[in-house]
Formats: structure tokens, sequence, C-alpha cells
């Protein structure tokens, strides 16, 4: 059952992520250089600096190849924090910490796919490589049924699965060959949208819809079949797993891979290599990681920091970077097998990434957003609705 869990239902965790990378490189916030250089620098610092302090306290021990353990931020409890604050916090602080989550998020694909890969099977691995060019020519010519994606999906995973290469990265592939194109007939879509319009202006007032009133069930489906047609299959496989993601897989993962016997921890667990390692990665990598990546961007005059945020801010939000429960527990898996030092190493991450989070909160609690002194308004002129445009499929 576990087995099934992280490398079956964690690939469609992946393939969300990976549906949410490709968007947010085409339209969103890592679609220009000018946007994307900030956060991808500060995710890179975010990650290697981590890396080299775990590095550092597990040189000469077994564990050394957990360095991987601390350098990915979970983006759904980091944003969960951020949004606590509400308007103490900068609406480009928080887009910014979105963006830095999700290049995070691909950085840490990759050192999963490059380090944490063992006894390739090259024969799987080029059939997993011929399906994927296959999907990829589907998109090429136009096919937008997901059905044929998912049969493909499950194939590509099966090969991925035998190849050697942790069967997860199945769901990042499968989400590079999804169409982001439309079908839109705008023509078509008007029409059906002023049929609609026309049948309700029609109805009375005080008039109940009902199974019985032909006319608006025809127009209404007449709406949904066009409307359908006019979202780009990424957006409708994004949508379709993402409460199944968030409501069954994360909670099954979390279950299936958190769990700590503690009588049965060494009592020197506080002194413990891996410990130290991870606290260190995650408390203290993670912020000045992210700080050091972004100062040097800027001083290189590559970009500005987020309107309306301040050096202090951005510190806090590298302190959000530290919350790494998912990624740090799925790593640690595959770096460190089972054993009581597997249960070291996730205990060790509960207790550091909660601190992270907790340190974050206060520290971005107890510096807020300066504020016009005469209307008491925000600062930041970064409107809401581009904030929600950007952390809500995030968050979700």
């Amino acid at each position: 059952l576990l087995e099934w869990v992280n490398d079956g239902l964690m690939a469609i965790f992946f393939l969300q992520v990976g549906l949410e990378i490709k968007r947010e490189m085409q339209v969103g916030d890592l679609s220009s250089f000018g946007q994307a250089i900030l956060p991808v620098i500060a995710a890179a610092g975010g990650m290697l600096v981590p890396a080299i302090l775990f590095s550092l306290c597990a040189m000469g021990t077994p564990y050394t190849h957990g360095w991987g353990i601390p350098v990915a931020t979970d983006i759904a409890f980091a944003l969960g924090v951020i949004t606590m604050l509400g308007k103490r916090v900068p609406n480009s602080l928080k887009v910014f910490l979105v963006a830095l989550a999700i290049a995070d998020d691909l950085g840490a694909v990759l050192v999963i796919a490059l380090f944490y890969s063992s006894n390739i099977n090259v024969a799987a691995l080029v059939s997993a490589l011929a399906v994927f060019a296959i999907l990829l020519l589907l998109n090429k010519l136009g096919t937008r049924s997901l059905i044929v994606y998912s049969l493909g999906g499950i194939v590509l995973w099966l090969c991925v699965l035998h190849s050697g290469i942790h069967a997860s990265l199945a769901g990042v592939m499968l989400a590079i060959t999804i169409p982001t194109w439309t079908a839109l007939d705008k023509d078509r879509l008007a029409k059906a949208i002023a049929t609609v319009r026309d049948v309700l202006d029609k109805r009375p007032d005080n008039e109940e819809g009902a199974i019985g009133d032909t006319k608006v069930i025809s127009a209404v489906e007449f709406l949904h079949e066009n409307a359908s047609k006019a979202l780009p299959p990424l957006v409708i496989m994004e949508h379709s797993i993402g409460t199944f993601v968030s409501m069954v897989i994360m909670p099954l993962f979390a279950l299936a891979n958190s769990g700590v016997i503690i009588t049965k921890l060494d009592p020197g667990f506080l002194s413990d290599t891996i410990t130290h390692g991870i606290a260190l990665g995650l408390i203290v990598g993670k912020p000045v990681g992210i700080t050091l990546g972004t100062f040097l961007t800027i001083k290189c005059g590559l970009a500005k920091l987020p309107r309306g945020a301040n050096w202090i801010q951005l510190f806090g939000a590298g302190m959000l970077g530290g919350i790494g429960f998912t990624m740090a527990l799925f790593v640690s898996n595959l770096a460190l097998g089972a054993g009581s030092h597997l249960d070291t190493a996730k205990l060790a991450i509960l207790c550091s990434s909660t601190t992270a989070g907790i340190l974050g909160f206060v520290w971005l609690y107890l510096h807020p957003q300066k504020t016009d002194g005469q209307n008491g308004e925000s600062a930041d002129p970064t409107p809401d609705k581009a904030t929600e445009k950007a952390v809500a499929p995030a968050q979700a």
C-alpha cells in the first residue's frame, strides 16, 4: 500500500505540479525572463544553501546522500501561512512566494530525476521516451481528448516505473504533453451565450427552474458544450484532479509517510547528525539562500524587489520557504530507505518545518507593510485581483 501511494498516487500529485509549472511558464509569473529571473534564482539559492549545510553536517557519515531532503518548499503550507497574515504582507510578496515555490518544485523534480534514480533499465527508459514523443506528436496534431492523454499517461507511468527513474516523474512528463491551446469558436460561443440570455429574458421573474423546462435545459447544454471547447485541456485537467490531489492524495501521503514511532527513536535524537542537517537546512539555509539569491539578482540589475516589500519582509518569506513537509518527506524515503534513521529524518522534518512556519509567521507579523498615514491604505498598489489570480491556483 505504501508503494502504491508513493509510486502511484504521487505520480498524479506530480502531474498537478507539472501542469501548474507549465501554466506559469506560458502565461504566469514564469512566462518571461524579467518575471522569472528573480524567483528562479531565489529558489536556486534556497536549494543550494540547505544542501550545502546538510552536506557539511553529514560529512563522513553514511547519510550524505540525504542532502536533497531540505531543498524543497511545501507550497500549500507556505501559502497558507502567508495568507493568514492578510494585508500585513504586500500582495507582491505573496505573488513572489508563489513563483518561488513553483520554481522550487521544478528544481525538486530535477533533483529527484538526476540524483535519486538508480539501476536504470535502458529498454524501459527508451519505451517511456517513445510514449512521451507520441503524446507530444498528438499535441502537435491537434488532439484535445484528455482520455487519450490519460491512457497514454498510464502506459508512460508503467514504463517509467520499470526504468529505474522514480515513477512519480511520469506525472511531470505527461503534464508537458497536455495542450494549452483552445478550440475556441468565438461566433459559436457568442451564439450559445445569446441563446441562454434570450431564453432567460423571456421567463417570468417569479418562475423557478424545473426539469421540465426543456428550453432552458437545452440552451444551457448548448452553452456548456461550447464553453468546454473554449477551455484549454491543461486547465480542464488541472481543475479535474485538483480536489482529488488536495483531499485524497495529500492526506493519504501524510498518513502513509509521516508516522513516527516515538518510543523506537534513539534518545539522542536532538544530537543526531540527520537532525542537525535537516534543521539547519530548513530553518537557516532556506531564508539565507533565498535572500542571498534575491540580493545577487537585484545587485546585478536583473530584477527589482517585489513592489511594496522590503528586505526584512523578503527574509520572512524566505523563512516560510523552510516549510518542507511533503517534498522533504518524499525525498527522505528515496534517500534514506527504511530504518530508524528514516524515523529520525521524519521527526526532524516535522519539527523543523513547524518551527520555520512559526518563525516566518511571527517575523512577518512583527514587520508589516507600511501604510499611507493619511488614508490608512496599503502602500503596495498591486491590485487584489492580480494576487488572487496568482495565488488561488496554488492554494487550491
